[in-house]
């Protein structure tokens, strides 16, 4: 209130807050323009109230602390501040005095004290509670996620491997995830080959279907022999340098020999399978200490009394629970367990990966607390490319791939053959492979039922010796046209098959276009080749009896006698098992 509104601008000594005054009658504040009792009184009171407190001059001041009193406590027309000062200070000595619960005679000898403040209901109190408390931890866990994201950022480490592609991408994507031997860092040594620049040792393909509604982890064995390409890597200095490659050398070689960084095992990769790699993680022995760790544990199996030596691991048959050093030593053990190979080691790694999967899906990611846990372990123990090289890339990244379901992964293993000359290596089964591959580049399910057949009309077919067809190369090796020429007339008796050369322009798939009067012919080389249904091409006009269907073979022909399409059941013989199957142990 201002005294100057209520008819008193006579007298400016009066401070407003005092016109509040206590009525021992009422038990209430009320608002009194007329002061009650002589002047005289209120002055008595004011000087019963203690002596008054002075002003510093502005020179004793000291220090940054302004302890100048605020525009509201100033006297604003200059009048002697002793009266003012002594009157303020009775009356908030007498204020808080009638709070406490003085007397009312006490009370009603006072100069007065402002009205309090009504007091809240229930359910206000509430509300500014709820808001308040909301609006903390509202800003507390956006500073706290900040700080959290940065950590997250710091942690990870990122090799430059020439590509750089986005972290989600529509259509499959394929993720090579390396573990290298390196001896070298955090938790890395004691464990033999002391020194070691750090290969190859554990290599899997992951293959995250289109629609993700699958995927398949293809593990690739260390001693494969096989072809790495050249490799360009990127220095400390900024320039790049291409390690020149090797032929018929171990597949781990493709990472740490020669300084090859994991853009050459990436290269390596895709020259052996045909399939294009979207991102890469590297991982070394630490990694799977901390990860295990960070789920507490990660159940495996053991079909028998496993006691290895070489790794230290020594468990009873039986499921168990293991983390850090003994999880470690469980994916390195293979002389202990099936033919003591490193072909046996993979079975170990696909059963604790898996099982790590399980454990992840369903507790980990239940808990913040130990999801930030995982999340701190994993980004300290990667290594990733740029495209997913910070939290935020690798978290779109990991969002986008959780979709699938862990049935619908499959683990398996590039099939091998012993290696005539070196029994230490092994060499590609070609017959299971090259199929198998194809069946990951047509992004086919490896997993039970993955595959939907598609229901086929039944379709009249023409008989051999009225096949008329003309073939070219349009992408397929050299001498592809003829070879098929010739393994149409002699081994299917279609003798009207003609080679016409090359093709006036590359295809990436083989194609075959024909008029709707040939479509039995057409049904009939299809069946053959094993042509896709989006191979054929039907025209809109008959053709005469005498002109040809064109066939051109693209990049996807393989050789004469291979069909085109990629088969939808995982060849015999090749090792496969799903990521939910808790009953795998090792034997």
């Amino acid at each position: 209130m201002d005294a100057q509104g209520r008819g008193r601008a006579g007298d400016d000594n009066v401070d407003p807050a005092d016109q509040w005054v206590f009525d021992p009658d009422t038990g209430n504040y009320e608002l009194r323009l007329d002061p009650p009792g002589p002047t005289a009184d209120r002055s008595s009171a004011r000087k019963a109230a203690g002596p008054r407190r002075t002003r510093r001059h502005p020179a004793e001041r000291g220090g940054d602390t302004d302890t100048r009193p605020l525009p509201s406590q100033r006297n604003r027309r200059g009048e002697a501040r002793d009266d003012e000062d002594g009157r303020r200070a009775g009356g908030r000595a007498e204020r808080r005095a009638a709070a406490r619960g003085a007397s009312a005679a006490n009370a009603a000898g006072a100069t007065g004290r402002r009205r309090p403040k009504p007091k809240k209901s229930g359910k206000k109190k509430a509300l500014y509670w709820t808001s308040g408390v909301l609006g903390f931890v509202l800003v507390a866990a956006a500073t706290t996620a900040y700080v959290i994201y940065q950590q997250l950022d710091g942690n990870i480490r990122k090799v430059d491997v020439g590509v750089n592609n986005d972290a989600v991408t529509d259509g499959p994507v394929n993720l090579l995830v390396i573990g290298t031997d390196a001896r070298e860092g955090k938790g890395n040594s004691g464990y033999g080959d002391a020194g070691s620049v750090g290969h190859a040792d554990t290599t899997i393909l992951m293959h995250i279907s289109a629609d993700r509604t699958n995927a398949t982890a293809l593990s690739i064995p260390r001693d494969l022999i096989t072809d790495i390409p050249n490799c360009p890597t990127k220095q400390k200095d900024g320039t790049t340098k291409v390690i020149p490659g090797q032929q018929q050398t171990r597949f781990n070689t493709s990472l740490g020999q020669e300084g090859r960084d994991p853009g050459c095992t990436w290269r390596t990769v895709e020259k052996l399978t045909g399939l294009k790699i979207n991102h890469f993680m590297m991982a070394d022995f630490n990694a799977v200490k901390e990860l295990s760790t960070a789920v507490d544990g990660v159940e495996v199996c053991a079909g028998k009394d496993i006691n290895d030596s070489g790794s230290h691991l020594h468990l009873k048959a039986g499921r168990h629970v293991v983390m850090g050093e003994q999880a470690l030593a469980f994916v390195r053990t293979r002389h202990a367990v099936g033919t003591g190979s490193d072909l046996s080691r993979i079975k170990l790694q696909q059963q604790f990966i898996g099982s790590l999967v399980r454990k992840l899906k369903s507790s980990a990611f239940s808990s913040p607390g130990k999801l930030l846990d995982v999340a701190q372990a994993a980004t300290k123990a990667l290594t990733v490319d740029t495209g997913i090289g910070s939290a935020s890339k690798l978290m779109d990244f990991g969002n986008d791939m959780k979709k699938v379901n862990l049935n619908k992964i499959t683990f398996a293993t590039v099939p091998v053959l012993d290696n005539p000359h070196d029994a230490a290596t092994v060499i590609l089964d070609k017959a299971k492979a090259e199929p198998l591959f194809r069946m990951i580049q047509a992004d086919q399910s490896l997993s039970k039922g993955g595959n939907k057949a598609a229901k086929k009309a039944p379709v009249k077919k023409a008989p051999p010796e009225l096949v008329r067809v003309d073939v070219s190369n349009g992408g397929g090796p050299i001498g592809s046209a003829q070879e098929t020429v010739d393994w149409l007339q002699n081994s299917k008796g279609a003798r009207l098959s003609t080679n016409t050369g090359n093709a006036t322009q590359k295809l990436a798939k083989t194609t075959l276009e024909y008029a709707p009067n040939q479509a039995d012919q057409a049904a009939t080389l299809a069946d053959w080749m094993g042509l896709p249904k989006s191979a054929l091409k039907q025209s809109s006009q008959a053709a005469g009896d005498r002109v040809p269907m064109k066939l051109v073979l693209g990049k996807d022909f393989q050789g004469a006698g291979q069909p085109i399409t990629a088969p939808t059941e995982t060849p015999d013989g090749v090792q496969h098992v799903n990521a939910g199957d808790k009953n795998i142990c090792a034997k």
